[in-house]
């Protein structure tokens, strides 16, 4: 079996319960604190608003919060945001609907687009749902769809550290005792 294959259906069953984020966090406003930032109006070539926040950048939105060194974001005329966050390790969570539990990502840069409500995640990339997580250098998470696509080093050679390898941990759930019909 084609390992690709494979670690999407390990995905798919980890991924099995609906994973989308709190939907009312994106009719929430967006806060950003920073060290710095810069503003640029709309620009007619490409029709995008450009704020960059330098320096202990935290990006929040309901429950979605980002921590970066660097966080760019665009904003199209129609209102949508798209964000760049850069750091040693940028870290991202958000809860999930309906349950008390958090998605939470680490990697080197994050890219969030609101508008295809998606996630990806570059470099040192790992993305954990409660104790389960999955690990690559590039993992994308389409939220909408409830979707994870993990990726190892395309560029890696096989006889490289196991590092670029994709690894998976699903925990074991609690499963219901059986009963018998014999009464035991």
């Amino acid at each position: 079996m084609n390992v690709f294959f494979f670690v999407l259906l390990i995905i798919g069953t980890l991924c099995s319960e609906h994973v989308l984020a709190e939907r009312a966090d994106r009719n929430k406003p967006i806060q950003i604190e920073s060290d710095s930032a810069t503003v640029e109006d709309y620009k007619r070539k490409d029709n995008f608003r450009i704020s960059t926040f330098i320096g202990n950048v935290i990006y929040t939105q309901g429950t979605r919060i980002m921590r970066a060194d660097k966080v760019i974001i665009k904003e199209d005329l129609k209102g949508f945001h798209y964000a760049t966050a850069y750091g040693d390790l940028v870290s991202y969570r958000e809860k999930r609907d309906s349950v008390d539990e958090y998605i939470e990502g680490w990697s080197q840069r994050v890219e969030y687009d609101e508008k295809a409500d998606k996630i990806e995640l570059f470099g040192k990339a790992l993305l954990k749902r409660g104790e389960d997580e999955v690990r690559g250098d590039y993992i994308s998470y389409d939220i909408m769809r409830d979707f994870f696509e993990v990726i190892s080093g395309k560029e890696k050679k096989a006889q490289e550290k196991s590092d670029s390898r994709v690894r998976v941990i699903i925990q074991p759930k609690t499963k219901s005792p059986k009963t018998t019909d014999d009464g035991e």
